[in-house]
C-alpha cells in the first residue's frame, strides 16, 4: 500500500521535479522530509513553488541533502509572488482510497476519568501514526461526544470526529464490510484482510471490570446494523499474551504489516514494551521448567540460557527475566549444571506429575565438585 510520501514523490517526478527544498527552516530536522511536506501541502499550508534562486537546503526525493532547488515548499499566500508548481487540489486528486481506522467510543462512560484521559492520549498518538503513512483524515472516532472533543487535546480538525455510531458513520462511507481487532476472536489478521476498507479497533483502556469482553459486543451491534463484521486477532507465536494493547499499539502493527510488510511477529516486537514482554514470560518460563526434589523440598529449575533465546522475540532486559524468576519461585542455572544435576538425580511420577529425585549425598558431592 502506497504512502502519502509515496504519492508525494510520484507527484514530483511527473512535474519533472528531481529535489525540493523550503524557505526557512522548517522540516530540518524531519526524518521523513517528503511525508512531513506532504501532510502540509494536504492539509492546504502550503504548496510547491518553482522559486528563482536555488534554495541554501534542499533533498532529493529519497529524503538525502543535496545542493539547493528551484523547487521549494512554501505556505499558500506565497503564491503571489511564485509560481506555483503542485498545489494542495493537485496533490489531493492523487490520493489513493485508504481504509480508515475507527476508533469506537460506544463504551466511554464506562471508563473513569482517568481512563478516559489514557483513551483521548492514545487518540492523539494514534493520528500521529496514521500521520506518519498517510494523512492522519483517515482516523475516525465515532460516538465522539462533547466530553471526548473538550478532553482531547490532538488536532481534532485533523481526523474525523463522527457523534453518531459506527454502523451510520459506515453507511455513509458506503462500507458494508469491517475488520474487527478482537482478542477473543478465533481467526488471526492476514495479509487477505487488508482489502477492507475500514479497520475498527475498541476504543477500550483497562479492560478489568466492566469493560470485560465488549469489544465482542461493538461486532453484534454492526452484525444487527447489516454490516458484514470480520473479527480478528494479533497474535505473537500463536498467543495474544504479550500483543500490546493500548490502542495506538495495535494501530501501529496493523501499519507496519500492511505499509512496511513485515510479519506479525516482527510487527508486535516493535510495539512492545517490557511489561507486554513479561506477561508473556511469565507463561512461557514454567513451561521450560524442570521440577527437582531434594529432601522432600521441591525446586523449580530453567535453564539461564532461556533469556538469550527469549529477547530474541520479546522485548526483554535481563532485570526482567530476574523479576519474572522471582515472582514466579524459578530458579535459572547454566545448562550444564543442570546436566550434572540431570545424572544424579531418577525422574519420578509424584502425584501425576515429573519430578526429578536428587539424594542428598550426591547434591553435596555435586556441589563440591562445583
Amino acid at each position: 500500500m502506497k504512502t502519502l510520501a509515496e504519492v508525494f514523490r510520484e507527484a514530483l517526478r511527473e512535474k519533472g521535479i528531481d529535489s525540493f527544498g523550503v524557505l526557512s527552516k522548517r522540516f530540518r530536522k524531519s526524518k521523513n522530509k517528503l511525508q512531513d511536506v506532504a501532510v502540509e501541502i494536504i492539509n492546504g499550508k502550503g504548496a510547491i513553488f518553482r522559486v528563482p534562486e536555488k534554495t541554501a537546503v534542499a533533498w532529493d526525493l529519497n529524503g538525502n541533502r543535496v545542493e539547493g532547488s528551484y523547487y521549494a515548499y512554501a505556505p499558500l499566500c506565497m503564491r503571489e509572488k511564485f509560481e506555483p508548481v503542485l498545489t494542495p487540489e493537485e496533490l489531493k486528486a492523487k490520493l489513493p482510497e485508504w481504509p480508515y481506522f475507527i476508533i469506537d467510543l460506544y463504551h466511554w462512560d464506562k471508563h473513569t476519568q482517568k481512563e478516559k484521559g489514557k483513551v483521548c492520549l492514545q487518540v492523539s498518538q494514534s493520528y500521529g501514526l496514521l500521520r506518519d503513512y498517510f494523512t492522519g483524515k483517515e482516523l475516525a472516532v465515532t460516538w465522539a461526544n462533547d466530553e471526548f472533543k473538550s478532553m482531547f487535546h490532538g488536532p481534532i480538525d485533523r481526523i474525523t470526529a463522527y457523534e453518531g455510531p459506527t454502523a451510520e458513520f459506515l453507511r455513509e462511507g458506503g462500507i458494508d464490510e469491517v475488520v474487527l481487532l478482537d482478542p477473543w476472536a478465533e481467526e488471526t489478521l492476514s495479509e487477505k484482510d487488508f482489502s477492507v476498507k475500514a479497520f475498527i479497533i475498541g476504543g477500550i483502556v483497562d479492560t478489568g471490570g466492566n469493560k470485560k469482553k465488549t469489544t465482542p459486543k461493538i461486532g453484534e451491534e454492526l452484525e444487527r446494523a447489516g454490516i458484514r463484521v470480520r473479527r480478528r486477532k494479533i497474535v505473537l507465536r500463536g498467543d495474544v499474551v504479550g500483543v500490546p494493547d493500548r490502542i495506538n499499539r495495535i494501530l501501529g502493527i496493523i501499519l507496519k504489516m500492511m505499509v512496511e510488510w513485515k510479519s506479525m511477529d516482527e510487527a508486535v516486537y516493535e510495539f512492545q514494551e517490557p511489561l507486554h514482554a513479561r506477561w508473556r514470560l511469565r507463561t512461557e518460563l514454567p513451561k521450560r521448567s524442570i521440577r527437582y526434589k531434594v529432601n522432600g523440598r521441591t525446586y523449580r529449575v530453567v535453564e539461564r540460557e532461556l533469556f538469550d533465546e527469549y529477547s530474541k522475540w520479546l522485548k526483554i532486559r535481563w532485570e526482567d527475566f530476574v523479576k519474572v524468576l522471582r515472582e514466579l519461585d524459578l530458579i535459572a542455572l547454566e545448562r550444564r549444571r543442570i546436566h550434572h544435576l540431570n545424572k544424579i538425580s531418577n525422574p519420578r511420577i509424584i502425584n501425576g506429575r515429573t519430578y526429578r529425585v536428587i539424594l542428598l549425598k550426591k547434591a553435596a558431592m555435586l556441589c563440591y565438585n562445583c
